[in-house]
């Protein structure tokens, strides 16, 4: 399981790479793993806001069809509209080529709720067994 030092986490498996007053969001290898083969991604729309915890996304898979949460609230300023072609990015790299968007950021402070990789890597693993 690939959890990047440098990224933010959720309890329900999404990422957050905060740059500034941005951050590209997307799921864990973790959820990609336990989704399957990912078939179609529904992302959020330019502009669209988001709440922290709040519907972002929907994940579909040769498993199940998956509600993705924003891990911080923002304005959706970038999607990756190469998912909509090729969701499968999604389980090839879920950290490079499978983002899903790119909020500009309400309130940096959300970001003491999420979990840096050593503690998600702990989480993670506790659910593993």
């Amino acid at each position: 399981m690939l959890v990047p030092d440098n990224l933010f986490f959720t309890k329900d498996h999404e990422w957050a790479k905060i740059e500034g007053d941005t951050a590209t969001i997307g799921i864990t290898d973790f959820a990609q793993g336990s989704l399957g083969n990912i078939t179609f991604i529904d992302l959020p729309k330019i502009g669209q806001g988001l709440k922290q915890s709040g519907l972002c996304a929907t994940v579909e898979s040769v498993k199940a069809a998956s509600d993705v949460y924003s891990p911080l609230s923002g304005e959706v300023v970038k999607v990756n509209e190469e998912l909509a072609d090729h969701p499968e990015l999604v389980n090839k790299s879920p950290y490079e080529s499978g983002w899903f968007a790119v909020i500009k950021i309400n309130n940096l402070k959300e970001k003491d709720a999420l979990m840096d990789a050593k503690k998600y890597k702990e989480y993670a693993e506790n659910l593993s067994k």
